[in-house]
């Protein structure tokens, strides 16, 4: 084999291997960060893994929402109307959180029910954030 042709390989080969690496290291960290989303009937199937950073998202069973007396702990029930799966979560709920209302918990699937770090409300498209309820009465007057 020629020089500049066993060169070019060299580098070619090189090239391939740094880039391989770099994809497989930039692999290796998404990996950890990854939030997959779960509906409840597939946590009460077993398709979780357990104690693995996930998402669940589903509506708050009317009547399932329980207020710890002495700590911000709160216990619920969310549903995908085939299965309900407990929730539980320390801290202060959203202003939107109420029962009947779509839900999303990303936390930890752990002994049968989601241990969650952080609860997000969401809102039907008719909403408006209170601040602006008013100004939009007065807006369609004038």
């Amino acid at each position: 084999m020629k020089p500049q042709r066993r060169k070019r390989l060299v580098i070619l080969v090189a090239i391939v291997l740094a880039v391989g690496l770099a994809v497989g290291l930039t692999t290796y960290a998404l990996r950890q960060n990854i939030n997959l989303f779960y509906t409840p009937s597939q946590l009460a199937a077993g398709d979780a893994p357990s104690g693995v950073r996930l998402r669940a998202g589903g509506m708050v069973v009317k009547g399932s929402v329980q207020h710890s007396a002495s700590s911000l702990k709160v216990r619920f029930m969310i549903t995908d109307f085939q299965h309900q799966v407990p929730v539980v979560y320390t801290g202060i709920l959203p202003d939107l959180f109420r029962e009947g209302q779509g839900i999303i918990a990303s936390g930890r699937f752990e002994h049968g029910e989601v241990e969650a770090d952080q609860v997000l409300a969401k809102h039907d498209e008719k909403y408006q954030p209170p601040e602006l309820r008013g100004m939009s009465a007065t807006a369609t007057r004038g």
